[in-house]
């Protein structure tokens, strides 16, 4: 099975690299362009002995090692 794993900052966290873009884009003449946040984007491969199985070990995953649950969201999207 293949799943697709989203992290991202938290509200309410400072992003500085979000910062960063923004500024370049309005120094690039996108006006339009209010706020940027950067996250992160994962596909994992997973092989369990059942999709439940799956998820609850993707979720692991995700709070061990793929995301800092104090500053981060996750979200799983699991393709058929």
């Amino acid at each position: 099975m293949k799943a697709k794993v989203y992290v991202t900052l938290k509200e309410g966290v400072l992003d500085p690299q979000g910062r960063a873009v923004l500024g370049a884009l309005k120094s690039m003449d996108f006006t339009e362009v209010t706020d940027v946040r950067i996250g992160k984007f994962m596909e994992v491969t997973i092989d369990g002995a059942s999709p439940e199985e799956e998820e609850k070990r993707l979720k692991e995953m995700c709070e061990r090692l793929l995301s800092n649950p104090v500053i981060e969201n996750y979200r799983i999207e699991i393709e058929a």
